[in-house]
């Protein structure tokens, strides 16, 4: 594999590798000075892995909810870019992936709508592509800026109630971490196994403080060129392979982060910190796209497991995509103690999410029957069609068609233009925070009360475009068609997959500047306006104003200690849109005001100095995604009975009561051996469907609508989420030496559950795995810090399908696992040399429907492999 990366990548890789070496001395790393202080019930975390490890293990051992903690230096030891990937080492918790990059995170198997996530103790809300998800995007958020992350499995009344299964805490550094002046960061580069394209990476994050003040600033940033692989295929209702496609992707993704903070301990016990954060994710995307339209063919045979036909039609699809994701989140707060056992804290928080895509797509077809091919295919491997390519000529008969010669592969040039897809969307959230509490501790009782007000305005659109049939309009400007052959290259796709011929890729690049000037002239020329590329209906303006109020009180029981209290939300919501009348636009403003209370109660007995037993009770909520309430929708009044398809304004939040209960023993070394369950039962469960409207909301002009069909998502009836979750960790320092250094971190969580509509029972939830396994076996020594791990997760279901959810439609995920390899040697306590190998299990993923021989997409993205040098000074 590393002989057929390009010998300029090799060398590269080398002599970063090699900047170090020369220094290499026979020793050992130890420990930097931990000199810090804790606050807020955060530890901080100065020295290496197992020092890391302790602290981290001590701020969940004496947290007052069923938490589990991973600190930044352990994060460090694993190959992780991203805060979704080191995430994914924890409990229970599993990784969504796209082509091959951890993006989302599902706590306990649940959906990832589930779990919210905040900044240092301040809620932010995500905004996905085009505002169909509330979920936050982890892949925007580089590791190497955090400090700490923090899973909280159950709630306290201090927590914001909007989190199902797990509330996400992301700490970053403080510059009272390193007393005096400290500098620390790394270089990396590599390269991917598919394509050969290149990895980089690089941070650096420098920090000052003395006894009152501190200063910290980082950089960081991490590129990747990768190739994807993709087969995607469709059925029809025979189960029949109609239609799959051959794509081939070559992206650049791309993600940054900023970060500065000031702090300000005037005596002891206050401080007053302000900081700022900037994350981005950046993706450019060349798509390579050939649909081979089997159900479409002249004439011949489709079967189970091939084929044999004549004249199939063939479809093009290029497009060069842009995807960005940015967060500004600032922060301005204070934490003070004063008089006996008083303390309070404040915040105020600016946060600014965005979310743009602009995905012009080219359509192309082949016109006559002779440019179609005729084709053979082996669906013996139903993941992989083999296909064989002749020629189409016309047959004895007049109007008929058959196999010709033999072809090599397929005419690439020989597509006609045929449309334009300038697809696009835009989604911004601002949102104002502002929370202050007081803590109270008075003979054994500790009171605590606090009050949030969070503003939220968002803007955004569904993702969508007009369809530009450019052919005649290019012909009557005189402009060129973009002919398919102008734009195709000399180099073949980079493949790991076998087709049967071979593709070449097109220049994506140029084709979408050349689009756009073409676009550009028929927009001079009045044949085209931009402003019509995302329909009305898509646009949504929402306003959010959320109040909180919470009181809770912990009482020390001499054994243990029970913490209880009441959390009360007021929401106020504006929604507003337009709606699509047989063609004319109208606004349409739906505003809706109501109160929810969240009662919670979390119990921690010390059984004894090593065995801590928990648990919980609790109540909570999750709201809906923008895109799905918002009131755009289209309405059809020429069909009986008509159609409305969009938004559903009236959607109702998912309201679950759930207990937790967990067991762990505190090992010696550093570890822990924890067993816990949990339950969710869950109302208003979301689901995508067809109903009848119900009610006057899309009444106008005099016309009664209520009786319509309407397309959206809904509420269905009460579900369930249960499972449990066993975990280890520990270094193995009761073996004799050298073999002290090994030791081991895994998890194992086997979870399970369902959902009911009116039309349908026990529904599985999408995103849940019914078993998820981590393992890291580990050897920290002698400045050695080496891991194998191992991730795995079996089916789940992605998608359920048709209207009233039947269970034929279900599309479904197959089970895979990844194996990395991290290497760490620390030349002394500065300087460390590090080698990252990612996915070596070169795993294929596999969406599905109904069952295995149905494959929906098959794709696979190749290893990784990153070395480089870490320095701290």
């Amino acid at each position: 594999m590393i002989r057929s990366v390009p010998a300029r990548f090799r060398a590269r890789f080398l002599a970063t590798c090699a900047l170090a070496f020369p220094t290499i001395a026979p020793t050992w790393a130890h420990a930097q000075a931990a000199d810090g202080t804790e606050a807020d019930n955060e530890i901080t975390i100065y020295a290496p892995i197992r020092d890391a490890q302790e602290a981290a293990l001590k701020e969940q051992r004496d947290a007052d909810n069923l938490v589990n903690i991973i600190a930044s230096d352990t994060v460090g030891r694993f190959p992780d870019q991203n805060s979704a990937a080191a995430l994914a080492r924890l409990p229970a918790v599993a990784v969504q992936r796209d082509q091959g990059q951890e993006r989302y995170i599902q706590v306990r198997g649940a959906p990832n709508r589930w779990t919210s996530v905040s900044f240092d103790g301040v809620p932010v809300i995500g905004v996905d592509e085009g505002g169909s998800s509330r979920a936050f995007r982890f892949d925007a958020v580089p590791a190497v800026i955090l400090n700490s992350i923090a899973v909280n499995k159950s709630l306290t009344p201090d927590l914001p109630a909007d989190a199902i299964v797990a509330q996400i805490d992301l700490r970053t550094a403080s510059p009272f971490d390193h007393r005096g002046f400290n500098i620390q960061g790394d270089l990396g580069y590599g390269w991917m196994g598919l394509g050969g394209g290149e990895q980089r990476q690089a941070s650096l994050r420098a920090s000052w403080s003395n006894d009152s003040f501190g200063v910290i600033a980082g950089l960081s940033h991490y590129r990747r060129d990768q190739v994807t692989d993709n087969r995607e295929f469709s059925y029809d209702g025979d189960g029949i392979l109609e239609s799959f496609d051959a794509r081939n992707y070559l992206l650049r993704r791309e993600n940054n982060g900023a970060f500065v903070g000031l702090e300000w301990q005037p005596s002891a016990g206050n401080r007053i910190f302000a900081k700022a954060v900037f994350s981005e994710f950046k993706d450019d995307e060349q798509r390579n796209q050939y649909t081979f339209l089997l159900g479409d063919a002249i004439s011949g045979t489709r079967g189970a497991t091939g084929g044999d036909l004549v004249g199939v039609p063939v479809r093009s699809s290029t497009e060069f995509g842009k995807y960005r994701t940015r967060n500004y989140i600032n922060t301005l707060g204070g934490d003070h103690e004063f008089g006996e056992g008083w303390q309070a804290s404040w915040r105020v928080n600016y946060t600014r999410t965005e979310n743009t895509t602009m995905l012009p797509i080219v359509l192309q077809t082949m016109t006559s029957e002779t440019q179609r091919p005729s084709m053979t295919y082996d669906l013996s491997d139903p993941d992989l069609p083999i296909i064989s390519l002749y020629s189409t000529v016309p047959g004895a008969t007049e109007g008929s068609f058959v196999r010709g010669d033999a072809l090599a592969t397929l005419d690439q040039s020989a597509f006609g233009f045929n449309l334009a897809l300038p697809y696009a969307g835009d989604t911004t959230s601002d949102s104002w925070t502002f929370k202050g509490d007081v803590t109270r501790e008075l003979d054994g009782w500790t009171f605590k009360a606090g009050a949030q007000y969070d503003d939220r305005k968002i803007k955004g659109a569904v993702i969508g475009g007009s369809t530009i049939y450019l052919s005649p309009l290019l012909a009557a400007i005189g402009a060129d068609d973009l002919p398919a052959g102008d734009y195709l290259t000399d180099k073949d796709w980079d493949t790991g997959m076998p087709l049967g011929i071979t593709l070449k890729y097109i220049d994506n690049r140029r084709l979408n500047r050349d689009l756009g000037a073409a676009l550009d002239a028929l927009q001079a020329a009045g044949l085209y306006d931009p402003a019509d590329n995302i329909p009305a209906t898509n646009y949504y303006d929402i306003g959010e104003k959320l109040l909180s109020g919470y009181a809770m009180a912990k009482r020390d029981i001499g054994f243990g200690q029970i913490i209880f209290g009441l959390r009360v939300e007021h929401m106020k919501q504006s929604i507003n849109g337009f709606i699509d009348v047989d063609g004319t636009v109208e606004p349409l403003g739906v505003s809706h005001s109501y109160t929810d209370f969240f009662p919670s109660i979390n119990a921690k007995f010390d059984l004894s100095d090593d065995l801590v037993l928990r648990g919980s009770f609790q109540r909570g909520i999750s709201r809906p995604s923008f895109g799905a309430i918002r009131t755009g929708a289209s309405i059809n009044d020429t069909v009986t009975p008509g159609t409305i398809s969009g938004g559903n304004p009236n959607l109702k939040p998912e309201y679950t009561w759930g207990a937790d209960v967990s067991l762990e023993y505190y090992l010696p070394g550093g570890g822990v051996l924890s067993l816990g369950a949990f339950h969710r039962w869950v109302d208003n469960v979301l689901y995508e469907s067809m109903t009848i409207v119900g009610d006057d909301t899309y009444d106008t002009d005099g016309v009664d609508r209520s009786g319509y069909q309407f397309t959206s998502q809904f509420n269905g009836d009460k579900g369930r989420l249960y499972g449990v979750e066993l975990s280890y960790l520990q270094q193995w320092s009761f073996l004799p030496s050298p073999l002290d250094g090994f030791g081991f971190q895994g998890n194992v969580a086997l979870l399970d559950g369902s959902f009911d509509t009116p039309d349908r029972q026990n529904a599985p939830f999408p995103g849940t795995s019914k078993t998820i396994v981590n393992a890291s076996l580990f050897y920290e020594k002698y400045g050695i810090s080496a891991r194998v791990s191992y991730q795995w997760r079996d089916d789940w279901a992605d998608t359920l399908g048709g209207l009233g959810l039947g269970a034929g439609g279900d599309q479904y995920r197959k089970a895979y696992g990844n194996l990395d390899v991290s290497l760490r040697y620390a030349i002394n306590e500065n300087l460390t040399l590090f080698a990252d190998l990612t996915n070596l299990t070169n795993e294929t993923y596999v969406g599905y429907q109904g069952d295995r021989n149905h494959p929906t997409e098959v794709e696979q993205v190749g290893r990784r492999y990153l070395g480089g040098i870490r320095f701290s000074f």
